[in-house]
């Protein structure tokens, strides 16, 4: 998650609640624009697409 950006200032979030999983979840799905890494999901699975070619070995499943 972007922390270091205006928006995430503006938006007046404070780090102190974002202690565990569920609330970095809950204002990422609230304002996805501080989404820092793409993820990439496919089924069960899912990738950190940083660098962005992560997400051939989540296609790569596919042929498998």
């Amino acid at each position: 998650m972007v922390r270091r950006d205006a928006a995430f200032a503006d938006l007046g979030i404070d780090e102190a609640t974002l202690g565990d999983a569920a609330a970095v979840v809950d204002v990422l799905l609230a304002h996805p624009a501080l989404m820092q890494r793409p993820v990439g999901l496919l089924g069960d699975r899912g990738v950190v697409a940083r660098p962005s070619e992560r997400i051939l070995d989540l296609l790569d499943l596919l042929d498998g």
